[in-house]
């Protein structure tokens, strides 16, 4: 077992969320998956989860709402300790080290072309309500829960598919990477060519910054990343209008304790926040987190829904991704 495993074994025993706080949530999955029937159990990893004013992604983010608020470790950190002296008091403090280190590390090569991206992106919440559906929910309905998913990595059909602007394949966003400029100006002007803003009925166009930041974190998302494009992307969030890190390790959804870099969104209530492994300082996942209570339109009939100041709306957490020869394969 090599050294990064071990560490990452030490978070292993992080506390889970309470399951009082959780019941409300749960209850109305239940509730909803009896009276509507069929739905997709999956979330969209781009720009437009976030606009809450549409009633079905309204609908959708209620039932991911946590009800965690963050609160330092009172315990010494074993991986923020073995990452060396994490200064968390600034975005280009938090980002510039977690550059400098990853401008260290030796760049793997490029995967195949007919290898395949295993990714394991786990929802705690998401898994507890789907394990505690009544069985025959489970089996009439079209909800599912699998953390483990499979992409290939040259995929030429999805290249060509011109109808999701924010999507790229994974050798696209490699390659984006690759070629990203040094210059954090430049590259941030890169992204936001690649990744346009207000063309589609999904959305108003965004400001530069928040541009900017939607661009960074769907870039983010994508695996593999060559480290030293990763340190130039660190290096250019730091830049950012609005972007700020919590001073402290929060927890993500599997447990852990990893570094948040946040931006509230223009107009919402809410901010993203992009996860950061303390360790290896790769992508751990993403979270939307409510900053302000607030009350959400919904449908005649339909009970009114209340976002509260530290409700989680969004919160995965990438706890494996590796590339593999086979689609099925795990590392």
């Amino acid at each position: 077992m090599d050294e990064m495993t071990q560490l990452r074994e030490l978070r292993a025993d992080a506390p889970v969320p309470d399951r009082a706080a959780l019941a409300p949530g749960r209850k109305r999955l239940t509730d909803t998956i009896a009276g509507k029937g069929r739905r997709t159990f999956r979330q969209r990893a781009d720009w437009r989860i976030a606009s809450l004013g549409a009633v079905v992604a309204i609908t959708a983010a209620a039932l991911f709402v946590t009800q965690i608020v963050d609160t330092p470790d009172p315990r010494q950190s074993g991986p923020a300790t073995v990452a060396g002296d994490l200064d968390l008091s600034s975005p280009a403090a938090a980002l510039g080290w977690a550059a400098d280190f990853l401008d260290r590390q030796e760049v793997p090569p490029e995967p195949r072309s007919d290898q395949w991206i295993y990714l394991r992106e786990e929802n705690s919440e998401q898994a507890e309500q789907w394990a505690e559906l009544p069985a025959e929910l489970r089996e009439d309905t079209q909800w599912s829960y699998n953390p483990d998913s499979w992409t290939p990595y040259d995929d030429k059909a999805a290249e060509n598919d011109e109808s999701d602007t924010d999507h790229r394949t994974a050798r696209e966003s490699y390659r984006i990477a690759a070629d990203l400029p040094e210059d954090p100006e430049a590259l941030l002007a890169k992204l936001r060519e690649v990744w346009p803003t207000g063309s589609g009925p999904d959305g108003p166009r965004e400001a530069k910054d928040e541009h900017s930041f939607r661009a960074l974190s769907v870039l983010l998302q994508s695996y593999p990343l060559p480290p030293d494009a990763m340190a130039r992307i660190y290096r250019a969030m730091a830049t950012v209008g609005g972007v700020e890190v919590t001073g402290h390790l929060i927890r993500d959804a599997s447990g852990r304790q990893v570094i948040a870099v946040t931006r509230e969104y223009d107009r919402e209530n809410s901010r993203r926040e992009i996860l950061i492994d303390p360790v290896d300082y790769s992508y751990a996942g993403q979270r939307d987190v409510v900053t302000r209570t607030h009350e959400i339109a919904v449908p005649d009939g339909l009970e009114p829904m209340v976002h509260k100041r530290g409700d989680i709306l969004i919160n995965i957490a990438r706890t494996r991704a590796a590339v593999v020869d086979a689609k099925g394969q795990k590392p």
